[in-house]
């Protein structure tokens, strides 16, 4: 690889660390070509992607953006996952491909520019997708008003109601 090919791969790197919300980092050091496609696959259904690349252009990539403190991690062979949308199903992929493959090891993990810990990340993936999220939200907001238009009428139904009861008993002991 040139000069020129690293230039423009710091470049692209860079561009991805900075639009990043959700950055994995990871061994995969021992994992066959087609287990490691599967991992692909899946990321790009998710808005994101994973780059491999040497550890020095990944830390010259990584060190003017938000990301910086992820640095450390890039040691031997890294695979670097970036979400640039919704970081909870590339965390929910990037989980289980983990769990599924003993061989792909998560070393450490960054949302929105904040290192996070693996639990924080297991826990990340295990919350419902953005869609879910808004519905469950919106049937909140929905259920309040709702509520209280049953409760604000029940007040008039239970007077109409003594009402009719005591048109009934009238009528009842007149007779």
């Amino acid at each position: 690889m040139n000069r020129d090919d690293k230039v423009t791969m710091v470049a692209s790197l860079n561009d991805a660390f900075s639009r990043s919300k959700l950055t994995v980092v990871a061994d995969y050091c021992g994992l066959k070509v087609s287990e490691f496609e599967k991992v692909r696959i899946e990321l790009k259904k998710c808005d994101s992607e994973v780059r491999v690349a040497k550890n020095t252009l990944l830390r010259r990539a990584v060190a003017d953006t938000t990301n910086a403190d992820l640095g450390d991690d890039f040691t031997g062979t890294t695979a670097v996952v970036m979400a640039y949308s919704d970081p909870v199903e590339p965390a929910k992929a990037v989980t289980k491909f983990a769990k599924d493959h003993d061989k792909f090891i998560i070393r450490s993990a960054a949302l929105d520019g904040e290192k996070i810990d693996l639990d924080k990340l297991v826990a990340l993936s295990k919350l419902p997708s953005k869609e879910v999220l808004l519905g469950q939200l919106l049937s909140t907001w929905s259920s309040v008003p709702t509520g209280l238009v049953q409760v604000l009428s029940g007040v008039p139904r239970t007077f109409a109601y003594a009402l009719q009861a005591i048109k009934d008993q009238k009528e009842s002991s007149g007779n």
